[in-house]
């Protein structure tokens, strides 16, 4: 008679979730192959156990991340295994999830953001607000990799909203800031125009950066360039935002996105049309011409000339706000 094995009398404990290990070799003449894995493993917000041992928070896109880094460890003739892993108790799966804790990141955020402060009455408000554009940035990449949420994030996010707020306000005193697009479409992209530059692409692109796509990048292309596909092109013959049925580009912006009924934009979109037709209809037109001669004898290149008329528009901007308050 064949006896049958007894159970164990202890069965190994499955608390504490499930876990992604990454193991890997390399030849020692694969110094960049291993820098490689390395950024990948941190890019993925791997937590290092030892030398070559790494660990993970069981989720599906980080399985199929990990899973690709094998075969390529495989692909440079190395050796690497991807693991399933179980914390023997519920004390190791605390020791584990400390390895992410990303509190000492959420609060240097906080005090880098809180820090901008010192900047106020120093630092152009344009400036500052381009800081915290990349801060916010920033700040997605550690909520990216914040696998047990930290109470940090909501007093970063906090925070950051706050010093935003002020920064609003040093920008614009008299409280007339539009509301920002909310159409996803239009944020974080790549925006396109050609060079020579003057009145019309420069306002256009302070316009964008300022009320269409905070976090916008602008590219400036030479005449002969194609626009990148991946890019929003204006201010320039067969670019998605252009003049059109006698508008300039900056008011076929303000039309587009609905910021037409903005009084402080429409002056200056009227003010930029005078500019380009050389009419120069408008009071201080004369006098905005110069300033944007100046910032451009003064600038290197485009990007410097774009920062300075900022300055331009932005003082704009505020006057006109101000008068239109002032006759309310």
């Amino acid at each position: 008679m064949t006896a049958t094995p007894a159970a164990p009398a202890h069965p190994p404990p499955r608390t504490g979730g499930q876990w992604l290990g990454f193991v890997f070799t390399l030849p020692r003449d694969e110094a960049a192959g291993r820098m490689r894995v390395l950024r990948t493993l941190e890019t993925l917000g791997a937590a290092t156990l030892r030398d070559g041992v790494y660990l993970m928070p069981d989720a599906p896109t980080r399985r199929q991340g990990l899973a690709r880094l094998v075969a390529y460890v495989h692909q440079i003739h190395g050796s690497a295994h991807l693991l399933t892993l179980v914390a023997n108790d519920e004390a190791q799966a605390t020791q584990f999830r400390l390895l992410f804790d990303r509190s000492k990141r959420y609060l240097e955020f906080i005090k880098t953001v809180e820090g901008l402060r010192a900047g106020f009455g120093v630092s152009e408000p344009a400036a500052i607000a381009r800081v915290l554009s990349k801060l916010r940035r920033d700040l997605d990449a550690i909520a990216a990799l914040d696998f047990f949420p930290s109470p940090l994030k909501a007093e970063a996010l906090e925070t950051l909203a706050r010093i935003d707020a002020e920064v609003d306000r040093l920008m614009f005193p008299s409280g007339a800031a539009p509301t920002r697009l909310a159409e996803s479409e239009f944020f974080r992209r790549t925006w396109a125009s050609r060079v020579p530059v003057f009145a019309d692409r420069l306002a256009s692109a302070w316009l964008i950066r300022r009320f269409i796509d905070p976090e916008a990048t602008v590219l400036w292309l030479d005449k002969a360039a194609n626009c990148p596909a991946s890019a929003l092109g204006f201010a320039f013959d067969g670019a998605t935002f252009h003049a059109v049925d006698g508008r300039i580009a900056f008011e076929e912006l303000l039309a587009r996105f609905s910021l037409d009924s903005n009084a402080a934009l429409g002056r200056i979109g009227r003010l930029v049309h005078s500019l380009e037709s050389g009419n120069e209809n408008i009071a201080e037109a004369a006098t905005v011409a110069n300033l944007l001669s100046g910032a451009q004898r003064r600038s290197a290149n485009v990007t410097q000339l774009l920062a300075e008329s900022e300055k331009t528009f932005d003082l704009l901007y505020d006057t006109y706000c101000q008068e239109g308050k002032a006759r309310r």
